[in-house]
């Protein structure tokens, strides 16, 4: 417990200072960072895996990583972009859109992979399940739903971040952004 308990003060403390750097040095574009908040100490508390580096995306939310040198598949923790390679299903509206965003943030990038204590580990295809973060802080769960690239999605109980993916949604429908726009998307 006291180990768990270091390790999350200390992700916090390393989060503030990197962030504090950025946001002072103007070099974050604090429209897309949403502020983590403080998880709770408990027996369950949020673990980070630092520089990992990203292999490839497989899909808007699914990427390919590795970690210890083994390749780990991981599924964005509460968001769910239009399907591109889903064999059952025709390539949805916003689709490809979406996982060129991914491409466009996540090529070549070494990322922080954010765990969530209210969430399995992996899903039932043995995918990581995680929030990946930036190295300049930006999460990049949320800013593919401000952006309109995926929906918020819960699967079962609720996430840390529910609250402020939900509200990313809500803006990005009212201000009809990507899937949200009835011109691209016009069944949503």
């Amino acid at each position: 417990m006291k180990h768990k308990k270091q390790t999350v003060s200390l992700l916090i403390l390393l989060t503030s200072i990197i962030l504090t750097a950025l946001l002072s040095s103007g070099t974050v574009d604090t429209s897309i960072v949403f502020k983590t908040p403080t998880p709770t100490i408990s027996s369950a508390s949020p673990s980070a895996t630092l520089n990992v580096p990203v292999l490839y995306v497989v899909d808007g939310d699914t990427i390919a990583v590795s970690i210890d040198g083994k390749k780990e598949n991981v599924r964005f923790i509460g968001i769910d972009t239009p399907e591109t390679k889903d064999p059952r299903k025709l390539v949805q509206c916003f689709g490809r859109e979406a996982a060129e965003e991914t491409k466009r943030m996540l090529t070549g990038q070494t990322v922080i992979l954010l765990s969530d204590p209210t969430q399995g580990d992996r899903d039932k295809y043995k995918r990581l399940l995680r929030y990946i973060i930036l190295p300049d802080g930006t999460n990049v769960n949320a800013h593919l739903i401000a952006e309109g690239y995926a929906h918020e999605y819960t699967y079962g109980i609720p996430y840390l971040f529910q609250d402020d993916f939900k509200h990313a949604q809500r803006k990005a429908r009212e201000e009809k952004k990507g899937l949200w726009n009835e011109t691209v998307c016009p069944i949503n």
